[in-house]
């Protein structure tokens, strides 16, 4: 094969490979007994990560069970999504702490 057919050929096979998309982090933050924002969107995947700015433990407990995660105070914890779905999710210990994240596929 002549050199610049081999270049040729090989910029054909690089254009057809496919990059898998990197996966995101969401950050959530926790300040005032609030989640922040207080709806979200994300992909199956990505990782929240949870940033409790509040001197109180706190947790993210979804509502349908897929996840619930202990924010011990001042500390950040991250966890990654597995399922998609629009899940509700709300403290625990202060149950008037409610927020949203939907998740695409």
């Amino acid at each position: 094969m002549l050199p610049g057919r081999l270049a040729l050929v090989t910029v054909a096979v690089l254009a057809t490979v496919s990059v898998p998309a990197r996966a995101a982090t969401i950050r959530v933050t926790i300040d005032k007994l609030a989640f922040s924002p207080a709806s979200v969107s994300a992909k199956v995947g990505d990782t929240v990560e949870w940033v409790n700015k509040d001197a109180l433990a706190h947790t993210a407990t979804a509502r349908n069970g897929d996840f619930d995660v202990a924010l011990p105070p001042s500390k950040t914890v991250s966890s990654a999504l597995k399922k998609a779905g629009m899940v509700e999710y709300y403290c625990r210990f202060h149950p008037n702490m409610k927020a949203t994240l939907t998740i695409a596929p």
